[in-house]
C-alpha cells in the first residue's frame, strides 16, 4: 500500500493530483513535506498525539477526536496484511476471521467520524484542505482513503514520488 510505483495508474494518478492540489493550498510541496515530516517524528503515531494536532514551521493538521491505540494497532495491521497489494482499491472488510472482521468493523465504526484539517499558519499561503480516514463506507464494502494512509503511514519519499508523478 506505500510502495507509490506498486499502485495502478489511475490511484497514482488520484495521489498525484491530490498531493499536487494539498501542496498548493498550504504553500507548496516543502510545506507539505515539512508537516509530514512532523508527524512521523510523533511517536508511537501521530493519530494518538493528543493534542490532536501536529503542526511543522508552516502548517498544521488538527483532527476532531483523539485516536487510541488499539484502533491504530487494527490500521497497522490492515495495512500490514496488505502491504505487498498491487491492488490498492481492496475492502478492508474482506477477512475470512470472523474476530478480525468485527475488530475492523468496530474500528470503522469508530473511526468514520474523524476528519483532518491542514491549514497553513500563514494564510496568504492558501486555503488548505482536509480528508477523512475511509475514502467509501457502506454495509459491506469499507476501503480506506489513500491520501490518509500516505500522510499517516507511507514515507515522505511515497510523498515525493506522488508529487513528481507524471500523468
Amino acid at each position: 500500500m506505500c510502495n507509490f510505483n506498486q499502485q495502478n495508474a489511475d490511484t497514482k494518478a488520484l495521489i498525484h493530483l491530490f498531493m499536487k492540489k494539498a501542496a498548493e493550498n498550504v504553500g507548496g510541496a516543502n510545506y507539505l513535506l515539512a508537516l509530514i515530516e512532523a508527524m512521523k517524528e510523533k511517536k508511537p503515531n501521530a493519530l494518538m498525539h493528543n493534542a490532536k494536532q501536529v503542526s511543522s514551521n508552516n502548517t498544521i493538521i488538527k483532527w476532531n477526536k483523539v485516536v487510541f491505540k488499539d484502533k491504530v494497532d487494527v490500521l497497522q495491521a490492515i495495512l500490514l496484511e496488505h502491504k505487498s497489494s498491487e491492488d490498492p482499491d481492496f475492502n478492508i472488510l474482506n477477512h475470512e476471521n470472523a474476530k478480525k472482521r468485527k475488530l475492523i468493523l468496530n474500528a470503522v465504526k469508530t473511526l468514520s467520524p474523524v476528519e483532518f484539517v491542514v491549514t497553513p499558519q500563514n494564510e496568504n499561503d492558501g486555503a488548505g484542505f482536509s480528508f477523512k480516514i475511509f475514502e467509501i463506507i457502506d454495509d459491506a464494502n469499507v476501503k480506506l482513503n489513500p491520501i490518509f494512509v500516505a500522510m499517516f503511514f507511507c514515507s515522505t519519499d511515497f510523498t515525493k514520488k506522488a508529487l513528481k508523478y507524471q500523468i
